[in-house]
């Protein structure tokens, strides 16, 4: 079971731009044996390097370049983001959306390091795995091991922003909750972060974009330690998007402390200091975090941290 060392540290620095510049490329998925199976955005550090990768699975109905911001600012502390566009129709399902996701997976060792720039190497030993939505769902079904081809890879660390496992009162196959506390057959470790105005109804009758029985509390109740639990209360599960889209105008959206550019900042900041500590076995950041949940830029309510 992985473990994080016990750096002691009384502030971080993970809520704030790094000290990188970034730059971002779209790639195209072609016919071409060495492009990409789907399209990819990516984001990366501009200073020569080798840095992790996070591997990350856009929402439902998102762009992958909707979350750019939030990219770029994982990017400038040192890590490599790739956004494969896995689907165009929400209609394609879900089990065809983990099994491309595989196929990006596997295609990573040969495929990436051509469509960097020259001076950015990409060290998939330190991969972490992460999604939005739908997408955090699907993040965690490829973990569990539900997809054809099975991926090639082993992922470091997984981090799920508000997983939702279903509409309405309906479970998407394939069906990963069991209900059944720390059940998920997971090795390694994860962060679930969730919203607090996920789970209500905009204009009190539209569905609940993340609803209660299938969104973030479920998925971190079903976690194994080590595991750690983010809890934005203020905001609402499409607020770290970039700009408004059709699916954020269906979920109720918040404005609590710090505002959206300090969500978007906070978000970034839990990813940074969970790679850290678990990819790099640098925890001083996750630990700051954890002891004193104040100093992100958004309330975080409660933050919970199972070691073992």
């Amino acid at each position: 079971m992985a473990q994080i060392e016990t750096t002691p540290a009384l502030a971080t620095n993970v809520f704030e731009p790094g000290s990188l510049g970034f730059q971002c490329k779209s790639v195209k998925s072609t016919w071409d044996s060495s492009s990409p199976p789907k399209p990819l955005f990516i984001v990366t550090p501009t200073v020569e390097g080798t840095y992790p990768v996070l591997l990350f699975l856009p929402g439902t109905q998102v762009r992958n370049t909707s979350y750019s911001r939030m990219f770029q600012l994982i990017a400038s502390h040192g890590f490599i983001v790739v956004a494969p566009q896995l689907y165009s129709c929400a209609l394609v399902p879900e089990t065809e959306e983990i099994n491309s996701a595989a196929a990006v997976t596997n295609w990573l060792p040969t495929g990436l390091p051509s469509a960097l720039p020259p001076t950015i190497h990409p060290n998939l030993q330190l991969l972490a795995l992460s999604g939005h939505s739908r997408g955090g769902k699907s993040a965690f079904a490829l973990a569990l091991g539900h997809s054809s081809p099975a991926t090639t890879l082993p992922f470091s660390a997984l981090i799920a922003l508000d997983p939702v496992a279903g509409f309405c009162c309906f479970r998407i196959p394939p069906h990963i909750l069991t209900y059944v506390p720390r059940s998920f057959d997971l090795t390694i470790p994860v962060a679930v972060i969730g919203t607090g105005l996920g789970p209500e109804r905009k204009l009190g009758v539209l569905p609940a974009c993340a609803p209660n029985g299938m969104n973030h509390d479920e998925f971190f109740t079903e976690c194994r330690p080590p595991c750690c639990y983010f809890y934005a209360k203020e905001f609402g599960h499409m607020d770290m998007l970039d700009e408004v889209t059709l699916m954020s105008c269906l979920c109720v959206s918040g404005d609590g402390k710090g505002g959206k550019d300090g969500f978007r900042a906070c978000l970034a900041g839990v990813f940074v200091a969970f790679m850290r500590a678990f990819l790099e076995r640098e925890s001083g950041d996750l630990r700051v975090i954890v002891d004193n949940p104040g100093v992100a830029p958004v309330t975080l309510d409660p933050v919970i941290f199972v070691e073992e």
